[in-house]
């Protein structure tokens, strides 16, 4: 009869753990859903450097320009085959509406990259008329996303955190894609 009474007892504490984790777990559900829909949702990673660089033009263009916004940034050079080759992909990608902004940003004067005055006039000729090119003469915010080598992409999300950084050439798909799952 004892042994009855303990797992009567023992049974009866399970129940009731259960039925609390449960409830537990569908509140804790219920607030995840009120914070994503209140477009509480957060990106992991960390903020992103806030560049402040100039274009093609000589206009400043800064990070904080797109507050709120998915930002893809692509660092590449003049000199890069791979990057190169990607330019009509890119060029295409810019020139079609995303919820997300397009920009790349080149490093004059810096790891072989020609000076910004020929470069500007070397691009100018290639017809590549929707890409937007910040200069980062001198490669100080090349350095400080940590960029290892060309093509580079960064991933930015409407937060302002860096979510993901990657090395080498992303097809204007994958670019897609991966903003499908950044906030």
């Amino acid at each position: 009869m004892r042994m009855n009474k303990l797992t009567w007892l023992v049974s009866a504490v399970v129940v009731v753990l259960l039925g609390v984790l449960l409830l537990g777990a569908q509140g804790a559900g219920q607030e995840g859903a009120k914070a994503a829909g209140n477009g509480a949702a957060k990106n992991a990673g960390q903020p992103a450097p806030q560049f402040q660089l100039k274009d093609l033009k000589g206009n400043p263009v800064s990070l904080a320009d797109f507050k709120g916004q998915k930002v893809y940034v692509k660092f590449w050079a003049s000199w890069c085959p791979i990057c190169l080759a990607g330019l009509d992909e890119l060029n295409q990608l810019s020139g079609q509406q995303h919820d997300y902004k397009v920009l790349t940003i080149v490093s004059p004067d810096f790891n072989g990259e020609q000076p910004e005055a020929d470069f500007v006039k070397w691009f100018s000729k290639r017809g590549f008329d929707n890409i937007p090119v910040l200069l980062d003469t001198g490669g100080a915010w090349t350095k400080q996303f940590g960029v290892r080598g060309y093509p580079s992409s960064y991933y930015i999300g409407s937060d302002g955190i860096l979510v993901k950084a990657v090395p080498g050439h992303n097809t204007n798909e994958v670019i897609d894609q991966t903003f499908q799952s950044i906030h």
